[in-house]
């Protein structure tokens, strides 16, 4: 068998409600979802969701190979960009070809990927993430509520720019997810606007009336020395890891001790969040994939590490012309039996829609605002 060639299509994502973060949101709650599809000589394709980027440069090391070669293809894919660095979006486009790969061995191999992975149980354990920092009280009531009513016990809170704002949130959280006399887990998600200092005041602050379960990305995704300095100066947990494109990037932050929950983000695709979990559990620390509505195929990973703690589910619903062979049940995420990683393409139904314009708008969740980290007092507008 030999890999072809590869085409892309272009899906979106109705979230039904605004979506983002301290950097900015998405108002109008629709996004734009990158899928590839790996093409054999052979018929069987494999299906990768996340990225569309510098899959031009990447292709020449998978072109003519057994795509069976899953891990060994992942290292030529960096191997063939490594005078340029294979970080950034680049290395988006490396996670969805691979996760492609994945998906063909696993459908040749007649397993579903989490099989082939080595789990024994297809429930992978859950949190409610809905990306709300742009939601209204009553929004937000109602998002978590239904988390709730599929079982879910833990979520997580977009905040950090004004303290009695995330106090009472949390109250919110709290009142929708509890379950008779079992509290909440609550966490807190900075998006990197903090520096040390800030974080250790507004964290501090927080975890007088909130008992938090960890706090994430808090500082710069580099900052392995400020990570190891909060970690030791509050209560919560630190969370961090999912914006770190390589697994050598991880090395400075472990070394220092700076992340007391290890992340790893789904766009990134199947090997490197298995190498992630792996280099955590070396250490005696907890995996946490973030970002499943990026790329589904991940959450099998989840499901076969020994370390997995918990995984981010941002939405209960699945983007158009997708099917994917889950349920969001019981607090977390069943996996079902269909061989390969279980997504389906409704090819005719995406390309009669019309596309959006994705998270890169000028104002949206992924373009840091210019004020960021600079703030000393809370609150301030989307843009400072």
């Amino acid at each position: 068998m030999k890999i072809t060639g590869y085409r892309t299509l272009r899906t979106t994502h109705h979230w039904g409600r605004p979506v983002g973060d301290v950097n900015g949101f998405v108002a109008s709650g629709v996004t734009e979802l990158p899928i590839v599809i790996l093409e054999t000589d052979e018929g069987v394709e494999g299906v990768g969701t996340g990225s569309h980027a510098d899959l031009d440069r990447l292709f020449p090391a998978l072109e003519g190979q057994d795509p069976r070669a899953a891990t060994t293809l992942y290292d030529a894919m960096l191997a063939r960009v490594f005078k340029t660095s294979h970080a950034g979006a680049t290395f988006g486009g490396i996670g969805t070809l691979d996760t492609a790969l994945w998906d063909i061995k696993a459908k040749l191999a007649g397993e579903p990927l989490w099989r082939l992975l080595g789990a024994g149980d297809r429930y992978v354990h859950g949190y409610a993430s809905g990306l709300d920092a742009a939601l209204t009280d009553d929004q937000l009531v109602t998002l978590y509520r239904s988390f709730a009513e599929r079982g879910y016990t833990a979520a997580k809170l977009k905040g950090g720019r004004r303290l009695s704002d995330d106090r009472r949130r949390f109250g919110l959280l709290s009142e929708a997810l509890s379950a008779g006399d079992t509290p909440p887990a609550l966490m807190l998600d900075a998006n990197e606007s903090w520096n040390v200092k800030q974080a250790v005041r507004y964290v501090s602050a927080l975890e007088q009336h909130i008992d938090l379960t960890w706090v994430e990305e808090p500082l710069r995704r580099w900052d392995a020395l400020g990570h190891a300095r909060l970690s030791q100066s509050i209560k919560s947990a630190v969370a961090t890891g999912e914006n770190l494109t390589g697994l050598e990037m991880y090395r400075p932050l472990l070394d220092a001790g700076g992340a007391d929950i290890v992340q790893a983000g789904a766009v990134w695709g199947v090997t490197h969040m298995h190498r992630v979990a792996m280099t955590a559990h070396s250490r005696d620390l907890a995996i946490s994939p973030v970002g499943l509505t990026a790329n589904y195929a991940v959450a099998a990973v989840a499901a076969a590490v020994p370390n997995h703690l918990t995984s981010e589910v941002q939405d209960l619903g699945t983007p158009l012309g997708l099917t994917i062979d889950q349920e969001f049940i019981d607090g977390g995420i069943v996996l079902g039996y269909q061989p390969g990683a279980g997504i389906a393409v409704d090819e005719a139904a995406i390309c009669a829609a019309r596309a959006a314009d994705g998270w890169q708008t000028p104002d949206g969740p992924h373009v840091r605002p210019q004020r960021s980290g600079l703030r000393i007092v809370d609150g301030g507008g989307w843009g400072e």
